[in-house]
């Protein structure tokens, strides 16, 4: 090929080149044939890219959120919390002014002389059935003084302090009250036996006793008034060949569960039934 040849196929191409490039171009909508590979790579990087920030965009903005979810949940568990700690004070607070009106409103319709007392303390001692009350020497309470509940008796003082005092309850094994069969009036001895059982001894074989018999004070041994709830009959034994018969008796009040008695001050102690006859 001549040089004159070669020299008209270079004019040929240059002058087909733009005219190729300008058809691309409209075809393309401006874009130049020979850029259109770079525009898709660049089109390709751009679309990766803004994929890759969008997720590292939703990545960031869903720990974010977790983050806020994670302290808001903090934040009602800790409210929660505190409303739940503020009912539980708001229906403790109820019940108490429900226990203190109760005990108001029998201090104030009892004949006795009655100081309100609260247990501080309870003796660990499985051998020793005791608490201790907030009240000592210094309100008036003697050793010896009966302790009650408002629907029975607990036991009476075996120690006292100055500010505090040892009672005795009951349920003791040392503890002994002399009481009396409220339907017929049979006398026997009440001891501890149990945590929350006593037993009535002393009594004859003859004496009239049954399951369901409410066993009261005499008001004899002078710690309480007579006639004053102790517990109910339970069971009842008798020896084969013996004079006596055991009774099983449980405490009306629940010495476990109290919180707030009765110290009986006055030595004049009141017959409660009689009271309750309105003799």
């Amino acid at each position: 090929m001549n040089f004159l040849n070669r020299k008209t196929i270079i004019i040929a191409a240059l002058i087909a080149i733009p005219i190729f490039s300008v058809n691309m171009q409209e075809r393309s909508k401006n874009t130049p044939w020979i850029l259109a590979p770079f525009y898709l790579a660049s089109s390709v990087i751009q679309s990766t890219y803004a994929t890759f920030s969008f997720g590292v965009r939703s990545t960031t903005d869903l720990y974010l959120n977790l983050v806020n979810i994670k302290k808001e949940n903090r934040i009602l568990r800790q409210k929660l919390a505190e409303s739940q700690a503020q009912q539980g004070a708001n229906t403790e607070l109820k019940l108490e002014n429900e226990r203190l009106n109760r005990l108001l409103d029998f201090r104030q319709k009892s004949n006795m002389s009655l100081l309100a007392a609260h247990i501080i303390g309870r003796d660990l001692l499985t051998d020793y059935d005791s608490v201790t009350i907030d009240r000592g020497s210094s309100s008036g309470v003697k050793k010896g003084m009966g302790v009650i509940a408002i629907n029975g008796i607990v036991g009476y003082a075996i120690e006292v302090e100055p500010h505090t005092s040892k009672i005795l309850l009951i349920t003791d094994r040392n503890a002994v009250v002399d009481a009396i069969v409220q339907r017929s009036r049979s006398r026997g001895i009440l001891q501890g036996l149990t945590e929350d059982r006593c037993q009535l001894t002393l009594l004859k074989r003859s004496d009239d006793v049954k399951v369901g018999d409410m066993i009261i004070t005499s008001g004899i041994d002078n710690y309480f008034p007579k006639g004053f709830p102790i517990g109910a009959v339970t069971a009842i034994s008798r020896d084969e060949y013996g004079l006596g018969q055991n009774v099983t008796v449980q405490p009306v009040v629940d010495a476990v569960n109290l919180e707030e008695v009765f110290v009986i001050l006055n030595a004049n102690y009141q017959d409660l039934e009689n009271l309750a006859e309105g003799k």
